[in-house]
């Protein structure tokens, strides 16, 4: 898949295409309703299919301090589009100079004097151009001045998670900041991750017998409630059954926020300096602050016994699930 930072990026021999335009973040279900449309329609055209996207997010530049906690960085999201079929991901630098773009220039200068666009995929309340004066019917109607078609497809299924309401990156994010990462799962079709280098921190586990990986996680991660939950440590191309720690470590008097995460059932790893992912498969329990270092050695024994049983079952539910 070829991915493109800027207008500048994309080939100048570049021919038509099918495209996609969205934050996309977290890539969740009622996103890949949307992308796989694309690929598909993209597939019956024999033209390629792209994703275009911002970077950082718009509120960001239209209203600083308002950036919202994001579910997936864009090596990620490139990921998972891949995973569905996408050709070429453009991610469009968003600054204030390109939200003053009306919504006719935006058309002009990204879909038909770049991607050539034959075709354009978009949910119902896709909004486009300076003040989101764009819609999709104003989209159609451009289409039939430039020669591309405009396809409508509703991103907002509903599940359980959040009681039934529709699907949706907002959503997703409450349920993390929440603690919800069940919930959040149902709604990406996979567990929320964060992702980020491993540092040194105080070595508290490492004294305490119970080592864990400090992850010093990217800007503007959407991080699950303090707690700890049952998931996995993705390092060097390995999925480790990992217990993870959330919070200030309130025992110790901490305040800085941190996510530990323990390998069950490992010694010796040495994981300092790496790049790596953390899954959230599942919720263990609240922050606690422990009367005494037995109490707390005692629990974490508890933590990583339920963390290990979950992630079994998770690994055997996947298992009987490809058969």
């Amino acid at each position: 898949m070829q991915r493109w930072r800027g207008l500048e990026d994309i080939p100048q021999d570049w021919g038509r295409s099918v495209v996609t335009i969205g934050s996309y973040d977290g890539v969740h279900r009622g996103h890949q309703l949307i992308i796989r449309h694309t690929v598909d329609r993209a597939r019956e055209l024999g033209l390629p299919a792209v994703v275009v996207t911002f970077d950082p997010h718009p509120k960001e530049v239209l209203r600083p301090g308002t950036h919202p906690p994001l579910l997936a960085p864009h090596h990620r999201r490139a990921e998972l589009m891949a995973e569905l079929g996408v050709d070429a991901v453009l991610v469009l630098p968003f600054t204030a100079e390109f939200s003053s773009l009306s919504p006719a220039d935006f058309i002009v200068k990204v879909l038909i004097d770049k991607l050539r666009a034959k075709a354009v995929v978009e949910g119902p309340n896709f909004r486009f151009g300076h003040r989101a004066a764009g819609d999709v019917v104003y989209l159609a109607e451009l289409g039939k001045t430039y020669d591309f078609d405009v396809e409508v497809v509703d991103l907002y299924v509903s599940g359980e998670a959040g009681g039934g309401q529709p699907f949706s990156s907002t959503l997703t994010r409450r349920l993390v900041l929440e603690g919800d990462v069940e919930g959040a799962a149902e709604i990406l079709g996979r567990p929320h991750r964060v992702e980020g280098v491993v540092v040194r921190g105080a070595q508290r586990g490492r004294e305490l017998g119970v080592p864990t990986a400090n992850v010093e996680t990217l800007p503007h991660t959407a991080i699950p409630a303090d707690g700890v939950y049952a998931g996995w440590l993705h390092a060097q191309g390995e999925v480790m059954p990992s217990a993870i720690s959330v919070g200030t470590n309130p025992t110790f008097d901490g305040t800085a926020r941190t996510v530990e995460a323990h390998v069950i059932d490992r010694v010796g790893l040495d994981l300092y300096g790496l790049h790596v992912a953390v899954d959230f498969l599942g919720f263990v329990r609240g922050q606690v602050k422990f009367d005494s270092l037995d109490a707390l050695i005692e629990r974490m024994m508890e933590d990583i016994k339920i963390s290990r049983d979950l992630t079994a079952a998770a690994a055997d539910a996947a298992a009987r699930a490809k058969r």
